[in-house]
Order: structure tokens, then C-alpha cells, then sequence
């Protein structure tokens, strides 16, 4: 049957292909902006620490480090292994643990300048319970800013 045209205008062909172009450039370009922020994310807990003259610790080894948030989470860092949001229980059992198989490891408690200092004897005793023989109180030297183990 042949087709019949009125003059000055043309049948279009119905097109069956799809343009994927516009979605790889808008796809690539998202890539890139996770590519570049991804390094930059924060995955860690900050605190403010108090202020103190008190001297340095000696560092022959690598402290057990039990941080509490502001809001009274507790964080522990045990020998230079990454932070971990940690319970009571487990705090108690991991700190124990440790202990026994490094009897003079230095143990500290960070507490953020304002959490509730209950709390931050909550974390004492449970150190005590655990068998840590001493526990000293971290802060941050008078003037200088939070040390880069404690923010991370």
C-alpha cells in the first residue's frame, strides 16, 4: 500500500533507541563526588577534653584507652587497634582479657568536659572490676588541642 503525503509534511519514524549517553555523564560524575568526600567523612566520635598542666605519660607501650561521649557511650582503643562503641559487659570482659595477658599496660579513661562525671566513675569501676591495677584520667595539655587518638 503505498503512502500517501500531503505535501510539506514528512511521517516520522518511531524511534526505538534510548540516549544513555546524559545518564553515564551524570553517573560519573556522581562517582567522582563520592570518590573525592569519602576520605573526608568523619567516622569517628569527637570530645572535648579538659584542659590540665599534669605531665606526660611515659609511652613504652600503647595504652588501653576507654573514651566517654558526651552523651555517655563509651568507646575502648586497645594497643593502637581502631575505636569501638563497646557496653558495659563488654567493656569489662575485653579490659580483663587484656590485662591479664599485659599486667603493665597503662589504662585511661577520656571523658568528654561535658559528660556527667557519674558516668565517667561508672567507667572507673568497671576498669577496677576488669583488674586494670591503675586507671588515670586523660586530658588535654593546658593550650594545646585534643590529642589526634582521642578525636579519631
Amino acid at each position: 500500500m503505498p503512502s500517501v503525503h500531503v505535501k510539506g509534511k514528512r511521517r516520522r519514524r518511531a524511534m526505538n533507541e534510548i540516549n544513555v549517553v546524559p545518564y553515564i555523564d551524570v553517573m560519573l560524575v556522581l562517582l567522582i563526588i563520592f570518590m573525592v568526600t569519602a576520605p573526608l567523612l568523619n567516622l569517628g566520635v569527637d570530645i572535648e577534653l579538659p584542659k590540665s598542666n599534669a605531665r606526660a605519660l611515659d609511652r613504652k607501650q600503647d595504652p588501653v584507652l576507654v573514651t566517654v561521649t558526651e552523651s555517655g557511650e563509651f568507646f575502648l582503643q586497645i594497643a593502637g587497634e581502631p575505636r569501638e562503641p563497646i557496653d558495659d559487659t563488654g567493656l569489662v570482659a575485653k579490659v580483663s582479657a587484656f590485662v591479664r595477658q599485659n599486667p603493665n599496660v597503662p589504662v585511661l579513661v577520656a571523658g568528654d568536659r561535658r559528660v556527667d562525671y557519674g558516668r565517667v566513675y561508672e567507667a572507673m569501676v568497671l576498669l577496677q572490676q576488669a583488674g586494670a591495677p591503675r586507671v588515670g584520667l586523660m586530658s588535654a595539655p593546658a593550650g594545646e588541642p585534643v590529642p589526634a587518638a582521642v578525636r579519631r
